[in-house]
């Protein structure tokens, strides 16, 4: 894999505490169903995604959120910014597990075409699981698809898959951001 530059460890601590300001406010609103309060209780993935690359927290699975509260509590202190090859593993399985939400989803829609190559998108998604376990970037597959919630990706209910793509997407703009991607926080790109 091509290593990318990583952000200055500054400027992560400081899109930490950001985040970690934003966090705590949203919080301290719930239970409220404002949208903007939603997103920045779910930008607490993101958050935790940035602790874990400054060695502040432990990386929860795909299928599991973490802490918002606890997440939101850290000191930031002892930051010391992870090894770039590590983030850049991280930032690859954060991005087949984003990948994985949003095949799903455009599978339902009918927008996406099959490769040339795979006769089913079972096919496919078997392909891309075994490619990422060979890889070590994701669990070993279930009957061919990602493992989550303790069973197939395929199976998961709506609630278990927006889920798992609400976090899947908020760790790989955290990993995208922090690899440099993007000019800003706030256009950082997500391409699967």
């Amino acid at each position: 894999m091509p290593r990318r530059k990583l952000r200055a460890q500054g400027e992560v601590v400081e899109r930490s505490r950001a985040l970690g300001d934003e966090l705590r406010t949203a919080l301290a609103r719930l239970p409220d169903e404002d949208p903007a309060v939603v997103d920045a209780v779910w930008r607490g993935e993101a958050l935790g995604t940035l602790l874990w690359a400054l060695q502040l927290s432990e990386l929860p699975p795909y299928d599991r959120p973490f802490d918002p509260k606890e997440v939101a509590g850290v000191d930031l202190r002892d930051a010391k910014l992870r090894d770039a090859d590590e983030i850049e593993l991280e930032r690859e399985s954060a991005r087949l597990w984003h990948w994985r939400a949003r095949t799903t989803e455009l599978q339902a829609t009918g927008e996406i075409e099959l490769p040339e190559r795979y006769a089913t998108f079972d096919q496919l998604i078997a392909a891309t699981a075994m490619r990422g376990y060979e890889q070590g970037l994701l669990p070993a597959p279930i009957r061919g698809d990602f493992r989550a919630y303790g069973e197939v990706y395929r199976h998961l209910t709506p609630e278990q898959h927006a889920e798992a793509h609400s976090i899947a997407l908020e760790r790989h703009h955290a990993l995208n951001w922090l690899s440099g991607e993007g000019e800003s926080w706030d256009d950082v790109p997500l391409d699967t």
